[in-house]
Protein backbone atom coordinates (compact mmCIF):
# COMPACT_ATOMS: atom_id res chain seq x y z
CA UNK A 1 0.00 0.00 0.00
CA UNK A 2 1.14 3.54 -0.81
CA UNK A 3 2.45 5.31 1.97
CA UNK A 4 -0.12 8.35 1.27
CA UNK A 5 -3.08 6.03 1.46
CA UNK A 6 -1.23 4.21 5.19
CA UNK A 7 -0.93 8.12 6.01
CA UNK A 8 -4.65 9.09 5.14
CA UNK A 9 -5.88 6.20 6.69
CA UNK A 10 -4.12 6.73 10.20
CA UNK A 11 -5.00 10.26 10.17
CA UNK A 12 -8.52 9.12 9.99
CA UNK A 13 -8.32 7.28 12.57
CA UNK A 14 -6.97 9.89 14.53
CA UNK A 15 -10.26 11.96 13.74
CA UNK A 16 -12.46 8.73 14.91
CA UNK A 17 -10.24 8.89 17.96
CA UNK A 18 -10.90 12.34 18.70
CA UNK A 19 -14.79 11.22 18.53
CA UNK A 20 -13.97 8.81 20.66
CA UNK A 21 -13.18 10.99 23.11
CA UNK A 22 -16.06 12.81 23.50
CA UNK A 23 -18.24 10.20 23.90
CA UNK A 24 -16.13 9.08 27.20
CA UNK A 25 -16.42 12.47 28.62
CA UNK A 26 -20.33 12.11 28.13
CA UNK A 27 -20.03 8.38 29.30
CA UNK A 28 -18.43 9.79 32.72
CA UNK A 29 -20.48 13.16 33.21
CA UNK A 30 -23.60 12.21 31.08
CA UNK A 31 -26.70 13.42 32.90
CA UNK A 32 -28.94 10.34 32.58
CA UNK A 33 -28.36 6.24 32.62
CA UNK A 34 -29.65 6.19 29.05
CA UNK A 35 -27.22 9.17 27.52
CA UNK A 36 -24.01 7.47 29.08
CA UNK A 37 -25.61 4.09 27.32
CA UNK A 38 -25.56 6.13 23.96
CA UNK A 39 -22.32 6.87 24.40
CA UNK A 40 -20.91 3.89 25.38
CA UNK A 41 -22.25 2.73 22.04
CA UNK A 42 -20.84 5.59 20.32
CA UNK A 43 -17.74 4.89 21.86
CA UNK A 44 -18.07 0.94 20.94
CA UNK A 45 -19.11 1.76 17.26
CA UNK A 46 -15.62 4.66 17.26
CA UNK A 47 -13.67 1.97 18.02
CA UNK A 48 -14.60 -0.66 15.72
CA UNK A 49 -14.07 2.31 12.88
CA UNK A 50 -10.68 3.08 14.60
CA UNK A 51 -9.72 -0.33 14.49
CA UNK A 52 -11.05 -1.20 10.71
CA UNK A 53 -9.13 1.66 8.96
CA UNK A 54 -5.67 1.10 11.57
CA UNK A 55 -6.42 -2.73 9.80
CA UNK A 56 -6.70 -1.69 6.06
CA UNK A 57 -3.25 0.69 6.77
CA UNK A 58 -1.44 -1.72 8.47
CA UNK A 59 -2.58 -5.43 9.53
CA UNK A 60 -5.80 -6.80 8.00
CA UNK A 61 -5.85 -9.30 10.99
CA UNK A 62 -6.96 -6.39 12.82
CA UNK A 63 -10.45 -7.01 11.70
CA UNK A 64 -11.17 -10.37 14.54
CA UNK A 65 -10.39 -7.56 17.07
CA UNK A 66 -12.88 -5.17 14.98
CA UNK A 67 -15.89 -7.95 15.05
CA UNK A 68 -15.58 -8.93 18.38
CA UNK A 69 -15.52 -5.19 19.64
CA UNK A 70 -18.98 -4.98 17.81
CA UNK A 71 -19.95 -8.27 19.38
CA UNK A 72 -19.58 -7.07 22.74
CA UNK A 73 -20.98 -3.58 22.13
CA UNK A 74 -23.74 -5.44 20.65
CA UNK A 75 -24.19 -7.74 24.23
CA UNK A 76 -23.65 -4.53 26.26
CA UNK A 77 -26.64 -2.73 24.70
CA UNK A 78 -28.81 -5.14 25.72
CA UNK A 79 -27.38 -5.59 28.92
CA UNK A 80 -28.31 -1.74 29.54
CA UNK A 81 -31.61 -2.61 27.93
CA UNK A 82 -32.77 -5.67 30.34
CA UNK A 83 -31.32 -3.94 33.34
CA UNK A 84 -33.55 -0.83 32.99
CA UNK A 85 -36.49 -2.69 32.42
CA UNK A 86 -38.24 -4.04 35.27
CA UNK A 87 -38.04 -7.26 36.54
CA UNK A 88 -35.24 -7.69 33.92
CA UNK A 89 -37.29 -9.22 31.19
CA UNK A 90 -36.45 -6.81 28.20
CA UNK A 91 -38.74 -4.12 26.83
CA UNK A 92 -38.88 -1.44 29.35
CA UNK A 93 -42.70 -0.93 27.18
CA UNK A 94 -43.97 -4.30 27.48
CA UNK A 95 -47.11 -4.87 29.70
CA UNK A 96 -46.25 -7.23 32.11
CA UNK A 97 -49.30 -9.65 32.88
CA UNK A 98 -48.86 -8.95 36.80
CA UNK A 99 -50.41 -5.20 36.42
Amino acid sequence: MSGWLTAWLTFAAAIALLALAGALWRVWHGPAPADRMMAAQLVGTGGVAVVLLLAAANDWGMVDVALVLALLAAFAAVAFVKAESSGGRGDPEEESADD
